[in-house]
């Protein structure tokens, strides 16, 4: 690793890449969801490709991959299917998951502000 790299590491507008970290996140995530289905996020200017994971109720997470040939790769792996969002779109038990979330979410504050 150059001193330029080093300086650049952190910095805003440095893309990170996917690691180890990430790829146990999603294979302990899997283990520990059914009915999960994976969607491969493209690269943008701000983030690497990243694989979301949806399970058979709408709860999801993500984590940065290698690339869509490694997200492949690893939903093989995982014996689940892959989708690439960009084709498919997101599953709307996804939007509906968060949706509900938000409205507990919102229960909650007025619940702690004594508002409820």
């Amino acid at each position: 690793m150059g001193l330029l790299d080093r300086l650049r590491r952190g910095r805003p507008g440095t893309l990170r890449a996917s690691g180890r970290d990430d790829e146990a996140h999603l294979r302990a995530w899997v283990a520990a969801h059914e009915g999960v289905e994976a969607f491969v996020e493209p690269r943008t200017a701000v983030t690497e490709t990243t694989m979301l994971l949806v399970d058979k109720d709408g709860d999801h997470t993500r984590r940065r991959i290698g690339g869509p040939d490694a997200a492949r790769k690893l939903a093989r792996s995982l014996a689940i299917p892959v989708y690439d969002v960009q084709l498919v779109g997101y599953p709307q038990r996804m939007r509906d998951h968060d949706a509900r979330e938000k409205v507990l979410r919102e229960r909650e504050r007025r619940r702690a502000l004594g508002e409820g």
